[in-house]
């Protein structure tokens, strides 16, 4: 399980179905000690009133109680982007031929192998999702919402909206519904504020510029081993650039005079600062879309989850250089920013995609609290509703039209074999009994 900052970085060394299995049972605990949590048994105990429910859909299917516990629209937030847990909540399609797994590593052009593989890795996840997981996270919603009219998987099925933290220009083009709205990097700041004086001075003084190195909130460089942690600094070491680290410890052993180190740092206004010339980050998400926004290159060190997934677009796209954290040593950390430093495509092409990702008739944000909105408006916006959710696994995939269709053709097929074989016959024996006759006369 994914219970400390190790078992993050551990997960590098797992099997991705492992780290998925852990990732659905990190759901479960956490849907159950959120609904254990006193402040929220005390709100669902208030006679308050809301015109919207909004929740994360990450792993979080029991809390989707509360949108029928207090008989309000549920609108979802897909933190992770598209994928299974809020695409079947609103009825988006996923072909598997064209629409890689958010914890596999493939493009949406996946040659045969690739495409064999994310076949069988859908299959295994719809198994464990239905067959195990989904049950589980039903009987905790039962468990603390008894009184509810409808179970889980209705309310389930029933979801007004769901908000992606995706956009097209970032990732594939794909199928979405009506009701699944793309507003990847609302949380981005689109003006600049000030750093501290220090810090502004720190980038602006150096004369060949600034690298910016964080490995997100979850992932604490603090608990990266010695080994790894030595190879970083031998290679901040050897470069010319200053380098800003996002290292939760003051007391960082032989650290370098060109490296400043900080628990927490602006992330946004040091990304969209001049002088900052790129980003090593793990590839999450949110940072990978705020590097984008801001037009920094990245050299990314994935982990776990979507970030192989995110390294891989920016790799394909021609902005980002993707490191294996295992393989991670002086010589291959410092091979990657030598390719990034001299190799001016990168940043070319980081440019390219942030003005693609800017040109958006309207603000994320603004998009997204119109459709929160639009849907308090319409008393939950049913009418976005999709009918395929209203429908079995067989009916959905025609598998009920396909038996009688093609049940239908091979009847009839095997009656025009049956009435030939005794056409032929009769045939057969007429043709014998003439010549018998012929033979007697």
């Amino acid at each position: 399980m994914f219970g400390t900052i190790k078992d993050l970085l551990n997960a590098a060394e797992k099997s991705v179905i492992q780290n998925n299995f852990e990732f659905h049972m990190l759901g479960l605990a956490l849907s159950r000690a959120f609904l254990e949590e006193r402040s929220v048994r005390e709100l669902m105990a208030s006679n308050q009133t809301f015109d919207a429910v909004i929740n994360e859909v990450f792993l979080t299917e029991a809390l989707y109680g509360l949108s029928e516990h207090f008989k309000a629209p549920l609108i979802g937030i897909g933190t992770f982007g598209a994928h299974n847990w809020n695409t079947d909540l609103v009825g988006t399609p996923s072909p598997p031929s064209y629409v890689p797994h958010a914890l596999l590593p493939f493009s949406a052009h996946m040659t045969l192998t690739e495409r064999l593989a994310n076949f069988a890795f859908n299959i295994y996840e719809r198994l464990l999702l239905d067959l195990y997981y989904l049950p589980k996270q039903a009987e905790i919603y039962k468990e603390f919402f008894p009184n509810n009219k409808r179970d889980m998987y209705e309310v389930r099925r029933n979801v007004a909206l769901v908000l992606l933290n995706q956009h097209v220009s970032l990732s594939y083009s794909r199928p979405l519904v009506h009701s699944q709205i793309e507003v990847g990097g609302m949380h981005i700041n689109r003006q600049r504020s000030p750093l501290p004086a220090d810090l502004e001075r720190f980038i602006s003084e150096s004369k060949h510029g600034v690298i910016y190195f964080s490995m997100g909130s979850n992932l604490r460089s603090e608990y990266l081993p010695v080994e790894k942690r030595k190879a970083i600094l031998d290679t901040f070491r050897g470069l010319k650039q200053r380098i800003l680290w996002k290292f939760e410890n003051p007391n960082l052993e032989d650290k370098p005079d060109n490296v400043y180190i900080s628990e927490w740092f602006q992330q946004d206004d040091i990304l969209a600062h001049p002088n900052v010339l790129f980003f090593i980050t793990h590839g999450g998400l949110l940072s990978s879309t705020e590097a984008i926004y801001h037009g920094k290159p990245i050299i990314g060190i994935p982990i776990f989850a979507d970030q192989f997934l995110n390294m891989n677009r920016a790799e394909a796209g021609g902005f980002g250089i993707r490191l294996d954290y295992l393989k991670l040593t002086k010589e291959t950390f410092t091979s990657a920013i030598e390719r990034m430093l001299s190799d001016e495509s990168y940043a070319k092409n980081v440019a390219e995609i942030s003005a693609r990702y800017k040109d958006q008739p309207m603000n994320p944000l603004d998009l997204a609290v119109y459709w929160v909105e639009y849907v308090v408006r319409h008393k939950g916006a049913k009418h976005l509703h999709c009918a395929g959710q209203d429908l079995s696994f067989i009916q959905y995939h025609s598998i009920d039209v396909l038996l009688i269709l093609f049940g239908g053709l091979t009847l009839v097929l095997l009656l025009l074999f049956l009435l030939t074989r005794v056409a032929w016959r009769w045939l057969q024996f007429a043709i014998a009994r003439r010549d018998i006759k012929e033979k007697r006369n």
